[in-house]
């Protein structure tokens, strides 16, 4: 089958958003089929306001239309709600072919984190792009419930998974600091809470923040104790993971949270609130611990076996979360997009 991934959100950003459909795309193509991804870096762009790290494309209707056309895919799968994502909602709907899309970030909060726009008017305009999906992948069962909730349909899960090769327990940790080590990884921005977790008066040990992003000269001004890292990524990143004593994980936005997986994987048990997300991965399994006091929750974590938190990792793989995204999507006849 040709694919087409139309996604605002891909490489040389780094986030879980990447990781899942850069890791899809590879298992799918190990599958067999072929995956054309749409993406910024194909379009001309300009800087996201507030993020500028992240490029999005301008005016990209025409463009995109055009290497629609040309790969005629046998099924169209929209990632993200960015210009790309709506160019391509606008292309299959002027030419009848259904297509799926996939719930990522919690759009609403992420804008009203920013801007003093009410979350009601962002699930509006999330309720108007979403609607015309034939199926809505979403990495959880209590955000599908609660997407359910919200007034959407066809919603349906997708799961995601973790390398258990390479995010592993290791005997050479990065950093030689003072015990415990308590760690955050992902990106460095406002809707991932992080200063719910910089501003706890913790007794001893050290803070540890490994990422980029547009709140990282600020917090490291602010908070000049705690270690910022920048990006890592590969066997850097998992030695960095085995620095740690728990991993902390404050945000409240994100749908899932990749990151919770590869901490479990490398044996590091989890504090974080009782949000979606955590709830999903880490609650009844005892890898971790949720409370809305993030100190207590840090407290009670440190003392959860590695070898748990391990185990309940390699529950989850990349060609299973593959072979979930398959079955969600749509496929068409391809002559019906080329006859369009």
């Amino acid at each position: 089958m040709r694919i087409a991934l139309v996604s605002d959100a891909w490489f040389p950003q780094v986030n879980g958003v990447v990781r899942t459909l850069s890791r899809v795309r590879e298992e799918v193509l190990a599958l067999g089929h072929d995956v054309e991804v749409i993406s910024p870096d194909l379009f001309r762009t300009f800087p996201c306001p507030t993020y500028p790290e992240i490029r999005l494309a301008v005016l990209p209707a025409r463009k995109l239309g055009a290497k629609l056309d040309a790969y005629n895919p046998e099924a169209i799968h929209i990632a993200t709600e960015g210009p790309l994502g709506w160019a391509a909602r606008s292309y299959c709907l002027r030419r009848g072919v259904p297509f799926t899309t996939s719930y990522h970030t919690r759009f609403p909060e992420y804008v009203s984190a920013r801007l003093p726009v009410p979350t009601s008017w962002g699930y509006s305009a999330m309720r108007r792009f979403h609607g015309a999906s034939s199926g809505i992948m979403v990495a959880t069962a209590g955000l599908k419930r609660e997407l359910e909730q919200r007034g959407f349909a066809n919603v349906r899960q997708w799961s995601r998974g973790v390398d258990t090769e390479l995010f592993r327990p290791r005997e050479d940790p990065a950093l030689d600091l003072p015990k415990p080590v308590y760690l955050y990884v992902g990106r460095v921005a406002v809707e991932k809470n992080i200063e719910a977790f910089l501003k706890l008066d913790l007794p001893v040990g050290t803070k540890v923040v490994v990422g980029d992003g547009p709140m990282l000269a600020d917090l490291q001004r602010r908070y000049p104790n705690t270690v910022f890292t920048g990006v890592k990524h590969g066997e850097e990143l998992v030695r960095h993971y085995a620095s740690a004593d728990v991993f902390v994980f404050p945000s409240k936005t994100d749908t899932f949270g990749v990151v919770l997986l590869e901490a479990a994987a490398t044996g590091l048990p989890i504090a974080a609130f009782p949000v979606p997300g955590p709830l999903d991965v880490v609650d009844g399994h005892g890898i971790g611990v949720l409370d809305e006091e993030l100190t207590y929750a840090i407290e009670r974590a440190l003392a959860i076996p590695p070898e748990r938190c391990r185990s309940h990792a390699l529950k989850f793989s990349w060609k299973a979360c593959a072979e979930q995204f398959m079955g969600n999507l749509q496929p068409f006849a391809a002559e019906t997009s080329a006859a369009a």
